[in-house]
């Protein structure tokens, strides 16, 4: 049984591999990240608050849980946050997995990090792993660092690209996309919604399950993770109104250059997905069963039902 650290266990992925590793308990799990644990169970597993950008306490928790495996999922995800907060994005996004990666190599610890679609300009998607990336946005370009930091770094490294991610987090802190979409509908208030920026959405549950077979197969090199159904930001929110029973009239399609964001977006990404089906057995849940899984989740109000 391989033990596994992972980073911002807090977020929505990060979880995900809580309730993973609970559930199935397929590998010993150390779960990190910044403040107290937001999981609710705490049997199953060990929690230790550790900051992945204090280079010293990141290799105080190695020397402490010695992992065979760390899956980075800590970063600031937020397009339009990190052109307004450079000097964050680069020291989370980019300085702390240059430091995890020296580490990694000391000690032969294979890094499993998450990358993003952004990555792309979004003029000929999908793509496969091997397409050329040219990012639109820091957030974008930092990610392209990182990834080329771990190349360079000696370490043994995947980088597993997702897009659009969506699930429910048991404290609820976080909004994505679909629940973003829901709770306005809901009460009734128009929202803008782009009708020219194509997408993947990926359940949270497959994005840790890819990242956990990851680890057990020892896989290395870059992994695409998604859904499988393409679709535009338009459609898949009038999916999600006609899944709830919601008024479509309340959604108004525009065009993306009317909303006038900090960062600019990649229009059309979208991944082949042969090399993860072929080399991790991953096979992604389709939109309609997320949105299902979704629902029995938000009744519980836990992520485990």
């Amino acid at each position: 049984m391989k033990r596994i650290l992972v980073t911002g266990s807090n977020g929505l992925l990060g979880q995900k591999l809580t309730l993973l590793a609970v559930q199935t308990k397929r590998w010993e799990l150390i779960a990190t990240s910044r403040g107290a644990n937001r999981y609710p169970q705490e049997e199953g597993y060990c929690y230790a608050p550790v900051d992945v950008s204090d280079y010293a306490a990141l290799s105080r928790a190695l020397d402490e849980y010695r992992p065979d495996v760390i899956i980075n999922t800590a970063a600031v995800t937020n397009v339009d946050t990190c052109e307004q907060q450079p000097e964050l994005c680069v020291q989370l996004n980019v300085l702390a997995v240059k430091n995890m990666a020296a580490e990694c190599k000391r000690r032969d610890i294979h890094l499993i990090h998450l990358s993003t679609d952004f990555v792309f300009d979004g003029l000929k998607g999908p793509y496969a792993e091997d397409d050329p990336v040219s990012p639109l946005n820091l957030y974008g370009r930092s990610k392209v660092a990182s990834e080329e930091a771990l190349r360079v770094s000696g370490c043994r490294w995947t980088v597993i690209r997702t897009i659009l991610v969506y699930g429910i987090s048991n404290d609820m802190s976080r909004s994505n996309i679909v629940l973003w979409a829901r709770e306005a509908l809901q009460k009734g208030q128009p929202i803008n919604v782009v009708n020219d920026q194509w997408r993947m959405p990926t359940l949270a549950e497959d994005l840790a399950e890819a990242c956990l077979l990851a680890a057990e197969k020892g896989a290395e090199g870059v992994y695409h993770i998604s859904g499988s159904e393409l679709m535009s930001i338009y459609q898949l929110v009038c999916t999600v109104a006609d899944h709830y029973g919601l008024d479509k009239s309340l959604i108004n399609p525009v065009p993306y250059a009317s909303l006038n964001q900090a960062a600019r977006r990649p229009l059309k990404t979208g991944f082949v997905l042969i090399k993860a089906r072929e080399q991790l057995g991953y096979e992604p849940s389709g939109f309609e069963y997320g949105l299902h899984l979704m629902d029995r989740q938000l009744k519980s109000r836990t992520p485990n039902i």
